[in-house]
């Protein structure tokens, strides 16, 4: 027998969790009593927001749920809104956080809040509260379950603060295996979709995020089955650099419409095909579509002749890789698609001047492996389109709710999750003041990490969507820190290169450190 908020971290170890992101308090100290007992390690961030960035960016390093413990009320509503980025960017996280026995007849309390359940509620899968022992345990197997077998997203559980000291019995370790039960592809659908592409003449494979589990199946198939592919921005990194076949990530591009239109067939899988994938409303003009997801609510977004499959991605390419008489050859043409990637890249050079050489500079300079998270700034923006990688998982971003703050905090996650391998931040001047704090939490796990801050001195991709609407552009140039000393007084290394071959050096070196750098950018480096 055990207080229950012990209890919850013995059960959290046997679930395979080997890390807590969190901030202790008054009200959640009881979860506290049981982590190093249960052989668990805790990040202490500076800030519940920082903490739930670093859950998230542990969960894409490692595909486990980040794991968080936040106190009631303003510790929780710190913390919602890396739980919503992780609910529109499909990251599993579980929020566990402590909440008031009673709110209803009572009000003057330490951290009381009208409605604390239902506010999380609307940024996560689902918000409840535990009144026992079996219902923590209970939930928490119900959100491990889902995280395994349906799409993942943020789950949060509260309990109240004497459940949480009250002693109670361990949970029972038999509840503890889980069930795949992500649905299957019926033979009939499958067929149907063999038959489609046996039949097209210009089939396109457009590859989400959600299809990054299916990797090696989908590299199978394009040796066999060379259909043209488009990447969203998470997806990118499924195939080679070198396939010739590849449109790239360049889906936002206007006219890449006028690709999907000339196709016979397009396979979408893994992907919402959402307004930030395309910024756009619809992808282009279909003539058939095969839809791929987990999510049956993304397969009923499809108009026009779809055949939908509720399934995920893994399964559906095994079965396509292993399929017999699938054409070898399609009338798309390596040359045409060579030039109008040059002439894509051309136009994001032309946006984002002076980002594009200093992005081939740093690609360069990356060992093969470094996992990169990236801030809202429009060096990230215009990295996402121009930026080839090599592997799929190893950019992440804040995509759907586009939060800023979120690169150094994250990344923070990552690096902790792969100990021993290279793992980059990527922000803004302008976002990085959002989570600038965590630094200390980077200076404290002695982690090396290059911290790539680009520093144009304002708002620039709000200024430039100001003057396209024929705004005259305010509030958008601010006062900046001396970014290496605020660095250097929190215990980091600090650089400012000036030329393309220096910033080679530092990020090098920086990888090499026994903690954090920031490395200061500006335009002008680029010459």
């Amino acid at each position: 027998m055990r207080p229950l908020g012990a209890q919850i971290s013995h059960m959290l170890k046997d679930r395979g969790v080997e890390v807590i992101f969190g901030i202790p308090g008054v009200h959640n100290q009881e979860m506290y009593r049981g982590i190093e007992e249960a052989g668990l390690t805790h990040v202490l961030a500076r800030h519940e927001q920082g903490a739930g960035f670093m859950a998230d960016g542990y969960a894409r390093a490692t595909g486990r749920p980040g794991v968080c413990y936040v106190i009631t009320g303003p510790g929780l509503c710190n913390i919602m809104t890396p739980m919503g980025q992780a609910y529109s960017d499909s990251v599993p996280m579980l929020v566990i956080s402590s909440c008031l026995d009673e709110t209803a007849a009572t009000r003057g309390q330490l951290h009381q809040m009208l409605d604390q359940r239902a506010a999380a509620d609307c940024v996560c899968d689902w918000s409840e509260e535990a009144r026992t022992a079996e219902a923590a345990y209970a939930l928490i197997n119900r959100a491990f379950q889902e995280h395994h077998s349906a799409r993942p997203r943020p789950k949060h559980i509260q309990v109240p603060i004497s459940i949480l000291e009250a002693r109670a019995a361990p949970h029972d370790p038999a509840q503890i295996g889980l069930s795949l039960g992500r649905a299957q592809i019926s033979e009939d659908h499958f067929e149907k979709a063999c038959d489609l592409l046996r039949d097209a003449k210009r089939p396109l494979l457009i590859l989400g995020g959600g299809a990054v589990p299916a990797v090696e199946d989908i590299r199978t198939l394009l040796d066999r089955c060379p259909m043209a592919v488009f990447t969203t921005y998470a997806g990118r990194g499924l195939v080679p650099s070198d396939y010739v076949y590849s449109f790239g990530s360049y889906l936002a591009r206007p006219d890449s419409a006028d690709v999907v239109a000339q196709s016979d067939l397009v396979i979408t899988a893994g992907s919402e095909l959402a307004e930030v994938d395309l910024w756009r409303t619809q992808i282009g003009e279909i003539t058939q579509h095969i839809r791929v997801d987990i999510d049956p609510e993304v397969l009923t977004s499809s108009t026009g002749p779809t055949i939908r499959l509720n399934a995920a991605s893994q399964s559906f390419f095994r079965q396509f890789a292993a399929a017999s008489d699938l054409p070898d050859a399609f009338d798309w043409s390596a040359s045409e698609i060579a030039k109008t990637k040059a002439r894509w890249r051309a136009e994001v050079d032309v946006s984002y001047p002076h980002i594009g050489p200093i992005a081939d500079a740093l690609r360069e300079a990356l060992p093969a492996d470094t996992m990169i998270y990236s801030d809202m700034t429009q060096f990230a923006y215009a990295a996402k389109e121009i930026w080839d990688m090599e592997r799929p998982g190893h950019w992440h971003h804040p995509t759907g709710f586009g939060t800023l703050g979120y690169a150094l905090p994250a990344a923070i996650g990552g690096a902790v999750a792969r100990k021993g391998k290279p793992t980059m931040a990527i922000a803004g001047d302008y976002g990085f003041q959002y989570t600038v704090q965590e630094l200390g939490t980077a200076v404290e796990l002695e982690l090396p990490l290059p911290i790539l801050l680009w520093d144009n001195g304002k708002l620039g991709a709000i200024e430039d969507s100001m003057v396209a609407a024929q705004i005259a552009p305010n509030a958008v140039i601010q006062r900046n820190p001396d970014f290496l000393k605020l660095a250097e007084a929190y215990g980091a290394a600090a650089a400012a290169p000036k030329t393309l071959s220096e910033l080679q050096t530092t990020v090098k070196e920086a990888f090499r450190a026994n903690g954090p750098t920031l490395i200061h950018v500006t335009p002008a480096i680029a010459g």
